[in-house]
């Protein structure tokens, strides 16, 4: 595989984004990216919440259940237990909060 098939095998988002928690929303930095998984036919997405002391406050260590919201969508995800940086993990399946390439034309508009 060339280094620009490799470069392409993962779609993503890193940026501002608005993580709902319960009824409280947080303004958050996120990196996230995706797959699809043909041997379950779903697209899972996942990443990291840059560290928070109001989302670390909410979340007290646990996993939950969240909504987060980017400017190219909105997805239902979980969050889990922090990293040693207090960085939560964030995961989802099915459509992303961030756009993914539909076409092959689309794949080679993005930069890269």
């Amino acid at each position: 595989m060339s280094e620009h098939e490799h470069e392409h095998d993962e779609d993503g988002y890193t940026g501002a984004a608005t993580l709902v928690v319960d009824d409280t929303e947080l303004e958050v930095e996120v990196e996230l990216r995706g797959h699809f998984q043909p041997i379950d036919g779903y697209y899972h997405w996942y990443g990291r919440i840059r560290q928070s002391e109001r989302l670390s406050g909410l979340a007290g260590g646990r996993k939950r259940k969240v909504e987060i919201r980017t400017p190219h969508g909105t997805a239902a995800g979980e969050i889990s237990d922090p990293d040693p940086w207090d960085r939560y993990r964030i995961m989802g399946t099915s459509t992303p909060p961030f756009a993914v390439p539909t076409s092959l034309e689309e794949l080679e508009e993005l930069p890269g």
